[in-house]
């Protein structure tokens, strides 16, 4: 499948936490941008393609947080008490009798820590409460920032390993000679091996915007390795799409892959444009987006919503706090679907559930993941961090998602066949009701 992965170098506070709302089960260390379509949205889930701008993010705190309101909340780090150190004596037992005693290899002290603050996290029983290590962080962070910088290519991974590249029109890359299809056989001094996966290609790629990376490939016709020098720049890394219904009058398509700190702008530009070509009813697509960051959901709820309460969030030892709709939509009345399936989760769940509840949009789909919870992401000093969920979320008629989820109004399954035939009967039900109202 084809997805856009950042790649960057970041400049972010080490003491602050974000919220995020996403489903880190089903979209991994890093949420997936354009994961399930590009262009006219229908993509095998099968095929093995990354639309890969190859890049880096130059970004500061205000970046990331600017225009959706991140929360950062100071962390004071300390020592442990002498209770702690003594209770924690008992791991430097063991995992000595593992040096004297254990027949194989050992890890580097920095993956023994790594691995036991998974453990302790661990006991919490709480599959969002989960600890990042640096190169899954700094993707993370690249991916919720909207902007990457890089080479700017489509990446293919074969199945026997070989990567080959095709390079975007007017970018690094293309500038500096990549050519489609050539197999890229190394990246600076580092060799592409068939045991490594997208992600590894993608990380010896990065580097800070404005540097070079040397790409070693192999082309056809050609029996010697050609050699490129690409400059890295900085573009940004779209969350939305959007196009008018070709087969249906006045009705306009946007899907949102991604809630990040671009994803409101993004929106309200898309339905715009949509408005202007002559857009009289919406569907707009959820399906497979995991989520993102928590305040990007108010953001864009309030695109549909004129006011009134988008969630009410739960936590420990506070008080219920209501969200509320920012006002001024851009898209407040006119006839409107939201698609949703089993990749619906979290911030999106947020935007899925006010639409229902308010009665702005019914839900035509599967049923939603359930994911109603929201974490804290604390930057730790070794570039790592952990996210600790800090609270739940109930829709506007307080309804619990976690576990749940969300009920389409209209339940339609995409069945293996409907694939095969690339054939979306989610959205062909979508159209079904906008143009006869049932």
């Amino acid at each position: 499948m084809r997805s856009c992965c950042e790649i960057g170098s970041v400049s972010y506070l080490t003491v602050g936490a974000v919220r995020l709302c996403y489903n880190r089960e089903r979209m991994g260390a890093l949420p997936p941008l354009f994961l399930l379509e590009v262009g006219d949205m229908r993509i095998s889930q099968s095929s093995r393609v990354l639309i890969l701008a190859l890049v880096i993010t130059s970004l500061v705190v205000g970046a990331f947080a600017a225009g959706v309101g991140g929360t950062w909340l100071l962390m004071h780090s300390r020592s442990p008490q002498g209770d702690e150190a003594a209770e924690f004596s008992v791991f430097w037992e063991a995992w000595h009798l593992v040096e004297n005693n254990f027949f194989g290899s050992l890890p580097d002290m920095q993956h023994v820590v790594w691995g036991a603050i998974r453990g302790a996290l661990g006991t919490l029983d709480d599959p969002h409460t989960t600890f990042l290590e640096p190169q899954p962080r700094q993707r993370e962070k690249e991916d919720l920032s909207g902007r990457f910088g890089g080479i700017g290519a489509y990446v293919t991974l074969a199945e026997d390993g070989r990567v080959s590249l095709d390079p975007m029109p007017d970018l690094p890359a293309e500038q500096a000679g990549v050519q489609d299809g050539d197999i890229l056989i190394k990246v600076d001094d580092t060799e592409i091996t068939p045991e490594m996966t997208v992600d590894d290609v993608v990380t010896i790629v990065r580097g800070e915007v404005g540097t070079v990376v040397r790409l070693t490939l192999e082309r056809a016709g050609q029996t010697e390795p050609v050699v490129v020098e690409v400059v890295r720049q900085d573009i940004p890394s779209p969350s939305v799409e959007s196009r008018m219904i070709e087969e249906a009058e006045g009705v306009g398509y946007a899907r949102i892959f991604l809630f990040s700190g671009r994803t409101q702008q993004e929106l309200a530009e898309a339905l715009l444009e949509l408005k202007e070509q002559g857009m009289a009813q919406l569907i707009l697509d959820l399906r497979g987006n995991g989520g993102g960051l928590f305040d990007a959901a108010i953001d864009v709820a309030s695109e549909f919503l004129d006011g009134g309460v988008v969630l009410y969030q739960v936590q420990k030892g506070a008080p219920e706090e209501e969200f509320q709709a920012k006002g001024r939509p851009t898209w407040p009345e006119g006839a409107m679907v939201v698609l949703v399936d089993g990749g619906t989760a979290s911030a999106s769940e947020i935007v899925a559930g006010a639409l229902q509840d308010r009665g702005r949009a019914i839900l035509i789909g599967e049923q939603t993941y359930g994911k109603g919870s929201v974490q804290s992401v604390f930057d730790l000093s070794d570039g790592s961090s952990v996210h600790i969920t800090h609270a739940q979320w109930l829709t506007p008629a307080r309804r619990q998602i976690s576990g749940e989820g969300l009920a389409p109004d209209l339940p339609v399954s995409a069945t293996e066949e409907d694939r095969e035939q690339e054939r979306d009967a989610q959205l062909e039900r979508a159209l079904e009701y906008l143009q006869t109202g049932q």
